[in-house]
């Protein structure tokens, strides 16, 4: 049977029927298909009983576009676009994954965006977010700060991939002093090609969110549960991705959301006062430290691990716990507390965080706690080990050593709180339960 790319063909293989279209694959071995639930299967060809074509693959010119039309009344925003699945589309002649970044083409891809807003697009990037380095959280920065002083601009989106979206929502947050209007990060764990994809409902959350509020700073916008009820808008300093692949992956820690967006309703329910008072000018300080970095401490630590950072500026110890990691009882751990030593000496800054993602650090309560904080190292308070680390590398290259230590245990842009409330621990989205 022939068949190329494209085309829609029924396979059926060890008594399995498959229907789907044909994608682009490295091996002749195998047959890949895009089935109908947007997931994609690869089928061995030595399984294969037979092959039917069912429809071959149409011709269509990507580039016939509707006219976009500037609508009177509606806000204006920019959407930036630096990669990621947002605003892509497979092409099943290429197999290629073509970004859709002009206004004509992202309300192709989302038709309700013309209803709510005119929309300006910037390209920045378009990568995927686990490549990014600071270089590039600089680059996004200084887009931010363009389209912020432009005139007319309501609000700023900028569509992102979701593996890192919480470092740059972070890095954003610190490298804005002050910024004026609303800056939303957006992204989607399904590509807009399947189904089941969240990204029209996290874009356009975002929107209403930034027609509807006076919020003004760094959030992030993606889906509250499984289903496509409504969004959450989550602080940019204390959110993280705590699952791989679903919908609801980004979750806030030791914090409340600051609001829920209804999709079916377009409501918007604020969790947090939104301060009506707005900066008068946008101040960026885009500097980041480069050699900084993380480590997470386990079992049977070498001491090897710790000389690896020589010559760093700063480190993030993800630590076990209230902020602990082995330092006592074996020769190697006592070898490990003073390759500590010896790299605070050095002018190394080091900061405890905790791997328990939720919770305060306390160095206070246990001797290896405070024999910690006798040598130097500076807890994190309840600050994320990523949060901890963009903030870290944001200082020091901004401020002075001395100011850096006393500048990481406090609140700068709310990402250490004093008390964290007993409803700011969610492993499920349970907002209504916990506000009945």
């Amino acid at each position: 049977m022939q068949y190329k790319i494209g085309d829609i063909i029924e396979i059926i293989a060890k008594g399995t029927n498959y229907i789907g279209k044909v994608m682009p694959n490295s091996t002749k071995e195998t047959v890949f298909l895009k089935l109908k639930s947007g997931y994609n299967i690869g089928i061995s060809k030595d399984e294969i009983k037979s092959i039917r074509l069912l429809n071959k693959a149409g011709k269509k010119d990507v580039n016939v576009q509707k006219k976009f039309e500037h609508k009177k009344g509606l806000p204006t925003i920019a959407i930036l676009h630096t990669g990621g699945t947002l605003a892509s589309r497979v092409d099943y002649e290429t197999g290629a994954v073509s970004s859709r970044f002009k206004p004509e083409e992202l309300i192709e891809l989302f038709p309700e965006i013309n209803e709510i807003a005119n929309i300006k697009s910037v390209f920045i990037s378009n990568m995927f977010s686990d490549q990014m380095v600071f270089n590039d959280y600089i680059k996004i920065a200084k887009a931010v700060l363009k389209e912020a002083d432009s005139e007319g601009i309501k609000g700023i989106i900028i569509g992102h991939g979701t593996d890192t979206m919480h470092y740059t929502a972070a890095a954003l947050s610190f490298m804005f002093e002050h910024i004026k209007i609303p800056v939303i990060l957006v992204g989607s764990q399904r590509s807009s090609d399947r189904g089941s994809s969240d990204a029209p409902m996290n874009l356009i959350c975002a929107i209403e969110f930034i027609n509807k509020t006076s919020f003004h700073g760094i959030a992030i916008c993606m889906h509250e549960s499984h289903s496509d009820d409504a969004c959450l808008i989550l602080p940019g300093t204390k959110t993280r991705k705590i699952h791989t692949s679903r919908r609801d992956a980004f979750k806030a820690i030791n914090d409340k959301p600051i609001a829920r967006v209804n999709y079916k309703t377009r409501t918007v329910e604020l969790f947090k006062k939104v301060e009506k008072e707005k900066p008068i000018h946008n101040i960026l300080k885009p500097k980041l430290e480069t050699k900084v970095g993380i480590l997470k401490t386990y079992p049977n630590m070498s001491s090897s691990v710790i000389k690896a950072f020589k010559g760093y500026k700063g480190l993030v110890i993800e630590g076990t716990g209230l902020g602990h990691m082995p330092i006592a009882e074996s020769n190697e751990n006592k070898k490990i507390f003073n390759e500590i030593k010896k790299l605070i000496k050095s002018g190394c800054i080091v900061v405890m965080a905790s791997q328990c993602i939720f919770g305060s650090v306390n160095m206070n309560v246990y001797s290896i706690g405070r024999d910690l904080l006798n040598l130097g190292v500076v807890p994190a308070e309840d600050m994320t080990a990523e949060t901890a680390y963009i903030k870290l590398a944001w200082l020091l290259a901004n401020y002075k050593r001395t100011q850096v230590k006393e500048l990481i245990t406090k609140n700068l842009r709310g990402e250490i709180k004093d008390r964290i409330l007993p409803d700011e621990y969610l492993t499920t989205n349970d907002l209504d339960q916990r506000n009945a």
